[in-house]
């Protein structure tokens, strides 16, 4: 594989995992300063969040569309699996995020 590959995996994990535990962050302090409970609304927050953290991650939705494309008719399995990986990544660094702010809330967050 490719190192550009290793690149884009190490940077869709990081910008997953930023977006979640940004998003959830910045927005409780919206809830703090709004009145409502900090720590709830960040476990809902983060539940929200997730699947926007993985489009974000991915570069929008039309390029993974376009390399599924290029993977299904064009018979390049190659690209069609490392697409598959770099989703995968950005859905580890949503997990990841979503592990830590269920530690730091105490709270489960499926």
């Amino acid at each position: 594989m490719e190192e550009r590959f290793f690149v884009s995996f190490i940077h869709c994990f990081f910008i997953a995992f930023g977006v979640v535990i940004g998003g959830t962050i910045i927005g409780s302090v919206g809830s703090f300063l709004t009145g409502d409970a900090p720590l709830t609304s960040m476990n809902r927050i983060a539940k929200s969040i997730k699947i926007w953290a993985i489009v974000a991650a991915i570069g929008g939705t039309f390029d993974a569309i376009e390399n599924f494309q290029k993977g299904l008719t064009d018979g390049s399995t190659f690209d069609l699996f490392k697409q598959v990986l770099i989703i995968l990544s950005a859905m580890l660094g949503v997990k990841a995020a979503s592990i830590i702010i269920s530690w730091i809330t105490s709270e489960d967050i499926i």
